[in-house]
């Protein structure tokens, strides 16, 4: 939920400065005024390429839950991962943000709404499927270990970034009209490219003990978003859109007080769909 406000709290004040800074209405004519915001919410779905995953925890902790030390330097290869869309959420009002949304504000840098700028936030949720077979590769406690195993989620590991992926973006945008029968309508094709970071909050299990993490930087990403773009009522906006982008994470939180850390990318398809307002 935080992150939804954190968005809102960047567009209204963006908006603010703008206004500050903008001639009086009584003297310029709303033809000359350049430029206008818009802001979106909506829904996204994920599909995501293999990805191999780095563990390294050398801090030798003891969990007395379990009765194992953790001291260990390895790598899971391919493995497949699903989104976690939680769409059964939306009903509840209170709950709009568990699912996988997305937020969207940007700017037009002209009357013509063809070019802008736009902040770009993806609450995508990335979970690495249980039980599938894998091949694993390295050091455990001082044991070499080059063989398949199955991905036990209790006894070996379960990852995921499900509170969530959460991509950040700053996209350039461009728009062409295609379609325009009036002042109050009118549907385009939308681009844009762009890049940013990656703010996780990684949820892992690694022999049997649990660490849901704390959010925080953990790389970057770069993409690019397509798909129409419609306009209505004067003020209302509508977006359904395709993304493609490469998630590169590169010091995921694990296990380890501080010590637990790991690394993997993946290739990212998604699907959204959006409502919003320009002001």
């Amino acid at each position: 939920m935080r992150h939804i406000l954190l968005a809102c709290a960047i567009i209204w004040n963006v908006s603010l400065l703008a206004q500050n800074t903008a001639a009086p209405t009584a003297t310029v004519s709303s033809k000359k005024l350049k430029g206008s915001f818009y802001a979106m919410f909506g829904y996204t779905r994920a599909e995501y390429s293999r990805s191999t995953i780095h563990f390294v925890n050398r801090s030798n902790t003891y969990y007395p839950e379990t009765g194992r030390y953790h001291n260990y330097d390895f790598t899971i290869y391919d493995a497949k991962a699903h989104d976690r869309p939680d769409f059964d959420q939306i009903p509840d009002v209170i709950n709009i943000t568990i699912p996988q949304f997305v937020v969207r504000g940007g700017y037009y840098f002209n009357n013509k709404k063809d070019f802008g700028i736009e902040i770009n936030y993806d609450h995508t949720k990335y979970v690495v499927d249980d039980y599938q077979k894998v091949h694993v590769k390295g050091d455990f406690n001082g044991q070499y270990v080059d063989k398949d195993t199955i991905m036990e989620p209790k006894n070996f590991v379960h990852f995921e970034h499900t509170d969530g992926a959460n991509f950040w973006m700053i996209n350039f945008l461009k728009r062409w009209k295609v379609y325009n029968p009036s002042k109050y309508f009118n549907v385009g094709l939308v681009a844009k490219p762009g890049a940013g970071i990656v703010f996780p909050r990684t949820d892992v299990t690694i022999y049997g003990t649990r660490l849901n993490n704390n959010w925080h930087v953990a790389g970057w990403i770069v993409g690019v978003e397509g798909g129409l773009r419609a306009e209505f009522l004067k003020y209302g906006v509508f977006e359904f859109m395709g993304k493609g982008s490469f998630a590169d994470y590169t010091t995921c939180l694990v296990l380890g007080k501080g010590n637990g850390k790991a690394r993997h990318h993946f290739f990212t398809a998604q699907a959204t769909m959006t409502i919003g307002f320009m002001f």
